[in-house]
């Protein structure tokens, strides 16, 4: 694998008059690898693709891809991306093959191995049958899809994937996770934006959270969710059981504060992962005279990560919305 980043960012400022859309964001993907990028809305994900597609020119700083500058060097970077945005860029009166064909001819493609690639992006993407009919008549699902074959007809060497399964049903969000694995195995490079935490967890190699146009934090998943403390025991209290007691008998297993519910029903306690240690738990609680329901062993996941790093959930930002 190449030690040189496929995509590179050093101080890269883009504002919207008095909004700085990206503040000194800086980035580096590795060649061949899927790269999660997720921050909330409006903390400059967006901004930053079309800053790499070449769509926006920035104000300071600047970027690259595959050795390109996006700036001077504009035409060189498109040759060798592809990209899906969060809404499909397709024409609505032409045909779903019609919208490929003629995206495969502007990549540069001959008119028969844009149609040969057409249709293999069609059968890919389950839409042979609806090939015939315009874009206007298909499902939001279907378009995404659509949207997405359209982006890789080209063969990108970099592919950027903003929300790329916004939209689609499970069934359809599955394939999309199949086929971004299959281009990451085959050397393409991904840079996908996303609000669903759980595709970042299963598609990413590594992931930067950013907010506020920079990046605040830049790991594995693994590495993110082991920031946050690693493990914790969730303690289901039984009806009547006393809080105090419980904390006390758990507060040698403990690896920081115990945190208690507001309803005093449950405790979360941060623990190093030990073999045995639910039961020796289990056996603390039942000596203290404590009843419950459940104990259970759980890991910080990536929405607990997001949250601690910028202070809400992607859910809580339906609000926030990010400069076009």
């Amino acid at each position: 694998m190449s030690q040189t980043p496929a995509i590179e960012a050093e101080g890269l400022v883009k504002n919207y008059g008095k909004t700085k859309a990206l503040a000194g964001f800086d980035l580096a993907v590795p060649a061949g690898t899927v790269y999660g990028l997720l921050g909330p809305n409006g903390a400059g994900k967006t901004t930053a693709v079309r800053v790499f597609a070449t769509l926006l020119s920035p104000d300071g700083g600047r970027a690259q891809v595959l050795g390109h500058d996006v700036a001077t060097e504009a035409d060189a970077v498109r040759r060798q991306i592809g990209l899906t945005g969060q809404y499909a860029a397709l024409d609505e009166y032409l045909t779903g093959r019609a919208n490929l064909i003629m995206i495969g001819q502007l990549s540069r493609l001959t008119a028969a191995a844009a149609r040969r690639r057409a249709d293999e992006m069609l059968e890919q993407f389950s839409l042979t049958e609806a090939a015939g009919r315009a874009v206007k008549t298909y499902s939001g699902g279907m378009r995404r899809r659509l949207d997405l074959a359209a982006s890789l007809i080209g063969y990108p060497a970099v592919l950027f994937l903003d929300e790329p399964t916004t939209g689609l049903d499970p069934n359809a969000r599955a394939m999309t996770w199949e086929i971004v694995r299959e281009l990451a195995n085959s050397g393409t490079t991904l840079l996908l934006t996303t609000q669903y935490l759980d595709e970042a967890d299963q598609l990413a190699g590594r992931i930067a959270v950013i907010d506020g146009g920079t990046v605040i934090a830049e790991g594995t998943p693994d590495q993110l969710k082991s920031s946050l403390g690693g493990e914790h025991l969730d303690i289901a209290l039984a009806a009547g059981a006393d809080v105090e007691a419980a904390i006390i008998a758990v507060k040698p297993f403990a690896a920081g504060g115990i945190q208690p519910d507001e309803e005093g029903r449950r405790l979360s306690v941060p623990v190093a992962a030990a073999e045995g240690l639910t039961t020796q738990v289990v056996r603390a609680l039942d000596q203290a005279g404590v009843p419950v329901n459940d104990v259970t062993m759980e890991r910080a996941s990536l929405d607990d990560v997001f949250l601690a790093l910028t202070g809400h959930k992607t859910s809580d930002d339906s609000e926030r919305s990010e400069a076009a």
